[in-house]
């Protein structure tokens, strides 16, 4: 199988300032989505479903949680020579922490060197989104590219949040400029859109540890792949080929699914991607068994709704509730609810995201709120209502309007 050719390397060491206060105490990859997932486990499931079984994921910035969640969520076979190994940063190359993207794979040649694959996967493990990557692998090969980009076509306007790539009319990458401050070429036959990379890459293993190994004696490179790796290759007249993520089919996708791929780099953005799931028919589809979304299993009881005396009901609707859940005489409406998550007696909760281990107290009120997990919120709280109030109190408002109360916080 071609996949067996190929090593795969998931950078998830970032820390996803933009989304701080949920990357406070961990990477961004670990921050949790959709109730009972991690971000990493999108990127992960992509790879294991398209049969990809030799990933290296590349950590360093407050990656315990991280760890923790790989090590007893993804266990595969390695007597049959599938792993998912967790590889922190060890500063192998000249004492210093990984100095942007393209460095983190270059302090990891030597697993590189160990596998000896034809090809390396090079991707993000901060996106929503699924993909067979067999297809973007063949592609690769049929092109007789020496890198191939994955990218997708967006709204010409919106190219200032993102690397934008320009390509001729085989697909053949022509340029490409990092978040480009004028307006950007767009794709051929279509004037109102222009391609914006997903920074994921599928190279030719020997031109990938050339490129490294040339990069890394630059003294005025950041050693990025988008700033610094894909220009010089442009540059060299290397083949770079990009292909078009809209095109990806796998097992069992909806219509919907066509094409979807959110960054949910921001508060606004993250809040959004979790309310875009309690839809009638979601983008995103969570339930579908051709292609299975796995990550680490809690051996927690089933949710639980009681207590229907007068006003005094446990209810919720459009919502998303987890394992070990208690919803206790409160009600909840288009909420997201992680597993252990308790809501006591006419507490009211609405448009939120309530993370493990989150207690609302009687009579408290939320709306439109992130809450990070191990939160006590006292009885008679009311989070959301007024933006003074939660910055008093230490918490984050979003420009969207959304308050995050910080794992841990005491009210």
């Amino acid at each position: 199988m071609l996949t067996d050719k190929c090593l795969t390397m998931i950078l998830a060491g970032g820390e996803g300032k933009r989304l701080y206060p949920l990357t406070r105490d961990r990477a961004k990859p670990a921050v949790p989505f959709g109730g009972r997932y991690r971000i990493i486990d999108f990127v992960i499931n992509n790879f294991v479903n398209s049969g990809f079984h030799k990933l290296k994921i590349l950590t360093q910035y407050k990656s315990d949680s991280l760890n923790y969640h790989i090590t007893r969520g993804w266990p595969l076979s390695p007597i049959i020579g599938q792993y998912i190994d967790l590889v922190p940063a060890q500063m192998r190359t000249d004492g210093h922490w990984y100095k942007g993207t393209a460095d983190a794979v270059f302090q990891n040649l030597t697993h590189i060197h160990d596998e000896n694959p034809d090809y390396v996967c090079v991707f993000g493990g901060d996106h929503i989104y699924k993909m067979d990557v067999r297809l973007m692998l063949k592609y690769h090969k049929e092109k007789e590219a020496a890198l191939t980009i994955a990218a997708i076509p967006i709204p010409i306007e919106e190219a200032s949040e993102f690397g934008i790539i320009e390509v001729d009319d085989d697909w053949r990458c022509t340029g490409f400029v990092e978040k480009p401050k004028d307006k950007p070429k767009s794709i051929p036959g279509r004037a109102d859109m222009c391609l914006a990379s997903m920074g994921n890459y599928i190279f030719n293993t020997d031109k990938l540890v050339s490129e490294l190994k040339i990069d890394a004696e630059l003294e005025d490179s950041n050693h990025d792949f988008g700033k610094n790796i894909i220009p010089k290759m442009l540059k060299d007249g290397e083949r770079i080929f990009i292909y078009d993520f809209t095109t990806n089919e796998f097992d069992g996708m909806s219509p919907t699914e066509k094409g979807y791929w959110k960054d949910v780099g921001s508060i606004d953005s993250y809040w959004q991607a979790n309310m875009d799931l309690l839809e009638y028919s979601p983008e995103l589809n969570l339930y579908s068994e051709d292609w299975p979304l796995r990550t680490f299993n809690y051996n927690y009881p089933p949710a639980k709704f009681i207590w229907e005396e007068g006003d005094r009901i446990g209810m919720a609707t459009n919502s998303m509730v987890s394992e070990g859940c208690i919803i206790s005489g409160g009600s909840i409406s288009r909420c997201v609810l992680s597993p252990k998550v308790r809501i006591n007696s006419f507490a009211n909760v609405t448009g939120s995201i309530l993370m493990e281990n989150v207690n609302v107290g009687r009579h408290a009120e939320i709306r439109k709120a992130i809450i990070d997990k191990n939160v006590e919120v006292p009885p008679y709280t009311r989070i959301g209502f007024n933006k003074d109030e939660d910055l008093a109190r230490g918490f984050v408002v979003s420009a969207g309007g959304v308050t995050v109360v910080p794992k841990g916080a005491i009210l």
